[in-house]
């Protein structure tokens, strides 16, 4: 293998889709199934390991009392201990989602533990639906963390419709976003023929207009009458998801082989166009409603 083959970060990526269930009584087996398949993920070779959105909690909470009974504080939350402990014992990077309790304020939250421990912590900051009831929406911006193994950006299931988002983490050098989903069951049309839905063209779509990997987990299952779509996918910076697209219904792990650092020597697609250097930045204020267009009233 000739030195310009040889990755400078080589990382093999596991996304894990599976069915937690809501309710303070299944907390304990949601997070033992989450850490069994990690450790199934370990014994693969994984060393980034994605799982969904509210992974030992489930989704469908019926009150804020009932939110509330289920979440857990960053600092000494019992699930956020074990994913860090396995993240230390095993040597690996694991990015999992929870709901989090800070003082009386609830957050639907996500965390980068390490070898090293706490590496990173994102609020979800787009809320769906009743997730407006429950929680405070996120409050720490959209940050990318610095890893050994490269850098690394968190989003949370509804923030990939909005493509600021991972333009954001983009712009701040990520190379690879972790997306942490409950993608749910909406009006038809679900699925294309080749078995995709909306939220997996969406994912490709955002990798390749930002030149970024990105690694989306989402759950499957039914809860209190809602159903969750599956198609969790690895897309590339080319946009494609590398190897297949999850089922809406199977329990299921997808890996992908990836050299993280890749796309930072490769960001010009052509001789001429080029993401970052084409952006009009001087027109995208006004257009967008950032700031008010000189004819607007004031």
């Amino acid at each position: 293998m000739s030195a310009s083959t040889v990755p400078v970060s080589p990382t093999r990526v596991a996304v894990i889709q599976f069915a937690p269930h809501v309710g303070v009584e299944h907390r304990d087996s949601n997070l033992c199934q989450s850490l069994l398949l990690a450790e199934q993920a370990v014994g693969e070779g994984a060393n980034l390991i994605v799982l969904p959105e509210l992974a030992n909690t489930g989704y469908t909470f019926s009150t804020r009392a009932e939110a509330y009974a289920h979440a857990e504080t960053l600092e000494d939350g019992p699930s956020v201990n074990a994913w860090a402990a396995f993240a230390r014992d095993h040597q690996v990077y694991l990015v999992a989602g929870f709901a989090e309790r800070d003082g009386l304020k609830l957050y639907d939250s996500a965390v980068l533990l390490g070898p090293q421990g706490l590496l990173g912590h994102y609020r979800k900051a787009h809320l769906w639906n009743q997730e407006k009831l429950w929680f405070t929406p996120g409050d720490l911006g959209f940050p990318v963390f610095e890893t050994p193994i490269g850098r690394i950006g968190l989003l949370i299931c509804w923030d990939i419709w909005f493509p600021e988002v991972p333009r954001l983490l983009a712009l701040q050098g990520a190379d690879i976003i972790c997306s942490l989903n409950n993608w749910v069951w909406t009006p038809p049309p679900l699925f294309d023929g080749s078995g995709k839905c909306m939220a997996s063209y969406l994912t490709m779509t955002a990798a390749h207009v930002n030149n970024v990997h990105i690694a989306a987990a989402n759950r499957i299952g039914n809860e209190r009458g809602g159903r969750f779509l599956g198609c969790s996918l690895i897309a590339g910076v080319h946009g494609w998801p590398i190897g297949e697209v999850a089922s809406a219904e199977c329990e299921c792990i997808l890996y992908a082989d990836l050299d993280l650092c890749s796309a930072r020597s490769a960001p010009i697609w052509n001789n001429l166009n080029d993401l970052v250097r084409d952006r009009r930045t001087d027109l995208y204020g006004t257009a967008l409603g950032y700031h008010l267009h000189p004819a607007m009233p004031r």
